[in-house]
């Protein structure tokens, strides 16, 4: 059984931001937290510019499929991260939510989503792991 600490990232699509941050949490956390992700209007696939800055740390995410937010989600999370503030979400959260404002990567290449990538570790890194 994990006792770790349920860490659901929310974005749109969860083909970006989310993505982004659960893969992030992944890499900086090791096994502390179990990360987690999705969607309120789910993409078809991980956006491949976010994907391909992941590639850079070392960790494949184009296998993974966006997926919508569910309500057993938001009950067994216990920290949910609004990567956009204000999201509808199906039900009440359990946990603490976060929500961090991060823009959307959807037009964006590598070079343009690095910033972002940097931008979002470093919010992991003071809020999350900190802890």
């Amino acid at each position: 059984m994990n006792d770790n600490p349920t860490v659901l990232f929310i974005c749109q699509h969860n083909a970006g931001r989310s993505q982004l941050g659960a893969a992030l949490l992944e890499h900086l956390a090791g096994d502390r937290f179990t990360a987690t992700s999705a969607g309120l209007a789910p993409a078809d696939e991980v956006n491949p510019a976010v994907a391909a800055t992941v590639a850079e740390l070392g960790m494949d995410i184009t296998s993974r499929v966006p997926r919508a937010v569910t309500v057993a989600d938001l009950d067994e999370a216990d920290v949910v991260v609004l990567m956009k503030p204000g999201l509808a979400l199906p039900s009440t959260p359990r946990g603490e939510v976060l929500e961090w404002s991060f823009p959307n990567p959807e037009a964006w290449d590598a070079d343009a989503v690095r910033p972002l990538r940097e931008a979002v570790s470093d919010k992991i890194q003071t809020t999350i792991l900190s802890r």
